[in-house]
């Protein structure tokens, strides 16, 4: 079992480490083309069909890159397609879903006391909701593609608001979060997967066949393209708050969110309009701040915590039945729980790190995975060894949780 606890830990860090480097790559794809496309000049001498041309340098060299805004009159031989960084990051995104948030249900997606789920039903909850997202928003485009684009993000933002609010209804905080995150990368992708590409591949093969391509196809993904820049900033706090109990540990955990997104905007909306060189709008900056310390003053509110003594079952009930758990919960309670407690005793500290509540024995019990790995097979925890947690307690930990395993739990 110990061999497999720690084979499952580093595919987790194997598997976020992907979706980071991908999310890298993909996110600064992005930025570079929409700071180039915004960029282009115009006011000098441009090839047929050219719509505009930017100058360059990096690396110790020139590039002088040209577009067009339907197709240059021949296709060159070789072009280059992004679309991998988009495809790794939602592909290494879904696994991490899959593997911590489906395969630990139980401890990290449902809260009963938000809603009593069985695994299965939150599962199917959860992937009908990114479904769902796709189906909604690219009807939303689809409608107002010639309308004032104003308006589609503002229909988008409703959009985003409503599904923050049945989040929180439905799932734990924290997965809440990072379901809200999940369903807006499920967007950004889907556009590159089912939109951006298609139509890339529709002029492609028009230029090959000899015909003059529709500008049309350009026009829809030049529309999702600047969507995605937009919510790619919010994405990424999403998928940070679970480290962040003021983030989704507060009752006003949805409209934390929905404000998040107003902020991807007014950042973006600086950058853009720097980029397309129409200015410096400072008041952005204002309004993010203004945003900013809203959400900060929200997070201040009561925080929700898990319930104190609620009834154990699976994995969690093994462990609380193990031999040794009673040292166990000594041990924690008098090394950890000054920090990891509803309401913490350490100086300076003002709620649980992470969310991490470790008081109770049921408490305890449902972080034996945490436990065993923060505490006992390495020493991560307590940070710095401020407790002075002793190598026999450590011994304990260890000894306790492996022999959970021997007793029944699957690692």
């Amino acid at each position: 079992m110990d061999d497999w606890v720690v084979l499952w830990e580093w595919v987790m860090i194997a598997v976020r480490w992907t979706h980071v480097i991908t999310a890298m790559a993909w996110i600064g794809s992005s930025f570079y083309f929409i700071a180039l496309d915004l960029g282009l000049r115009r006011d000098v001498p441009l090839p047929p069909g050219a719509n505009g041309e930017e100058w360059q340098v990096h690396g110790g060299g020139f590039y002088h890159i040209q577009k067009y805004l339907v197709a240059p009159a021949s296709l060159p031989e070789h072009l280059i397609w992004f679309k991998w960084e988009s495809y790794t990051t939602w592909m290494s995104g879904f696994a991490m879903l899959v593997l911590v948030y489906y395969m630990g249900a139980q401890f990290f997606l449902i809260d009963p006391a938000v809603m009593d789920l069985s695994v299965w039903q939150a599962v199917a909850i959860s992937m009908g909701s990114l479904a769902f997202g796709w189906i909604a928003y690219t009807t939303i485009c689809r409608v107002f593609v010639n309308a004032n684009q104003t308006a589609v993000m503002v229909a988008l933002f409703a959009l985003l608001v409503a599904m923050s609010w049945f989040y929180v209804h439905v799932f734990s905080g924290r997965a809440a979060m990072l379901h809200l995150g999940a369903f807006t990368a499920s967007i950004m992708s889907g556009n590159v997967f089912f939109i951006i590409m298609p139509n890339q591949r529709i002029v492609v093969a028009d230029l090959k066949a000899g015909r003059t391509p529709d500008a049309k196809y350009g026009k829809i993904a030049k529309q999702r393209s600047t969507h995605n820049n937009y919510l790619t900033l919010p994405v990424i706090f999403l998928m940070l708050s679970n480290h962040y109990p003021l983030i989704f540990a507060t009752p006003y955990n949805w409209v934390i969110a929905s404000l998040v997104f107003l902020m991807g905007v007014t950042i973006r909306h600086w950058f853009n309009t720097r980029h397309a060189k129409k200015g410096s709008p400072h008041w952005t900056w204002a309004v993010t701040a203004l945003l900013f310390l809203i959400i900060a003053w929200l997070s201040t509110a009561p925080m929700t915590h898990p319930q104190e003594d609620s009834k154990l079952e699976g994995p969690a009930l093994v462990y609380a039945s193990a031999k040794g758990f009673d040292d166990v919960v000594t041990i924690i309670q008098g090394r950890c729980s000054m920090w990891h407690a509803r309401e913490p005793a350490y100086e300076g500290i003002h709620w649980a790190p992470k969310g991490v509540v470790l008081e109770t024995p049921s408490d305890i019990a449902r972080e034996a995975r945490r436990i065993y790995v923060q505490a006992g097979i390495t020493h991560a925890m307590p940070p710095a060894n401020l407790s002075y947690i002793e190598p026999q307690e450590r011994a304990a930990i260890v000894k306790w949780f492996r022999g959970a395993g021997m007793a029944g739990i699957d690692g």
